[in-house]
């Protein structure tokens, strides 16, 4: 059986010489290059949505591979497509290097300038592990395989919109649905996901902010498991703890949480840090919470901007979720549509926080009644969203170009960069 082998570089003349070396291999079948990081996981999502089986057993990935760079982006292959086995190119190879390519996930390493003997031997060990781990996973394995769970984050344009309760019942609503869901708190100062549902933790994100290698077992010892089946992700009771989550880190839970849940539900506050910056960029679908008043539409506003001037996120690929909507209202979503020039959900959620209050103080908002007007809208938005199994969503989840599942490093080191010349 031919090795089906993807070449992912960035350099012309690398994509030749690298190529033409492939083509002369033994039972190598090399497929047609990608030139980026973005098209590099688009493509084993695609090929990976019709089966296991049309993924390549072995991924080369060059030094200069970009946006993301490359140690990341074999990261981001490894927990994403684990059947797959990722050489790196590069022209150090220093047993230093060598360590970090290992331990973030790359099964090979290949020296430049290019051996056809170092290349055919380690392509050829590769295939045998990636095939090895093929048969594994069609005996049965816990791996969660696949194109990943959807990201949805949940941000408020300012505080005390209802980003918080949102992102619970999109989460309660996919979990009931039968799909397993994650909720992870990243409002890291202020997060009350855990006052809402009246729990008690010891473990939050912070505990997997400085590990490199989060492993299922890693992850599930972090993860709190509700009652009702989704699996939580906390802020730390202490909110100054929260610095201790930087931007790499957040990709990497995130990454992680997508590996091992059909939907990941990010509540990300109304405050931006690197860490949201980078959970918001990361997202298939990016909500912004408002209500329809004047000053909240104006953070809408101001919020999108700002995404943008960041490169964090497009207006047009950011969706206005309008909460306590009523008719007689002076601003409706038409209205703040064209104000923000984003997308708008279908589905507004009304105004009737009578049903809520009692739910919301005893915490126990995971019990609110499926008569509510409140409960029906936001499960609604969870169908029109695609999180709800067996419906079909209104609203197309679509990667961004650029994105690569991983271009929050970008995103925020862009947050950085402003942050310290004070813009």
């Amino acid at each position: 059986m031919p090795t089906r082998i993807l070449p992912a570089v960035g350099d012309a003349d690398a994509v030749r010489s690298l190529t033409t070396l492939l083509s002369q291999l033994p039972d190598a079948e090399p497929v047609a290059p990608v030139t980026d990081s973005t098209q590099l996981v688009d493509t084993l999502a695609r090929l990976s949505a019709e089966s296991i089986d049309e993924l390549p057993e072995v991924v080369v990935v060059h030094e200069r591979i970009g946006p993301v760079p490359a140690l990341e982006l074999i990261r981001e292959v490894a927990l994403r497509f684990p059947a797959v086995g990722v050489i790196l190119v590069t022209s150090d190879a220093s047993p230093g290097l060598f360590q970090a390519a290992m331990d973030y996930g790359a099964r090979g390493l290949v020296a430049l300038p290019l051996s056809y003997e170092e290349l055919a031997s380690r392509v050829n060990a590769v295939a045998q592990w990636s095939m090895g781990v093929r048969r594994h996973l069609g005996a049965g394995s816990d791996v969660f395989s696949g194109v990943g769970g959807t990201v949805v984050t949940v941000s408020g344009a300012k505080g005390g919109v209802g980003a918080t309760l949102t992102a619970i019942q999109l989460a309660l609503a996919a979990q009931a649905s039968g799909r397993s869901a994650a909720l992870l708190d990243m409002d890291l100062q202020t997060g009350d996901i855990a006052s809402y549902l009246d729990i008690q933790f010891r473990r939050s994100v912070v505990d997997l902010a400085a590990i490199n290698d989060i492993t299922p077992r890693v992850l599930a010892d972090a993860v709190f498991r509700h009652d009702t089946g989704v699996a939580l992700l906390l802020a730390p009771g202490d909110g100054e703890r929260g610095e201790e989550v930087t931007d790499r880190a957040a990709r990497h839970i995130v990454s992680a949480l997508r590996s091992r849940y059909e939907v990941v539900v990010i509540d990300s506050g109304s405050q931006l840090s690197g860490a949201s910056a980078a959970a918001v960029e990361m997202a298939d679908t990016a909500l912004l919470v408002t209500t329809p008043d004047v000053v909240a539409v104006r953070g809408a506003k101001r919020t999108v901007r700002m995404w943008d001037r960041l490169q964090i996120r497009k207006a047009e690929e950011t969706m206005i979720v309008v909460n306590r909507h009523t008719r007689g209202a002076e601003i409706q979503p038409a209205l703040i549509q064209r104000i923000t020039g984003t997308s708008i959900a279908a589905t507004a959620i009304p105004a009737n926080f009578k049903e809520l209050q009692g739910a919301v103080d005893a915490g126990r908002v995971h019990e609110l009644d499926g008569k509510s007007t409140v409960k029906q809208a936001l499960w609604a938005l969870a169908g029109e969203l695609g999180l709800v199994k067996g419906t079909e969503g209104a609203v197309a989840v679509q990667r961004r170009n650029g994105r690569a599942r991983g271009g929050g490093e970008r995103a925020a080191l862009t947050f950085r960069r402003r942050k310290e010349i004070g813009r």
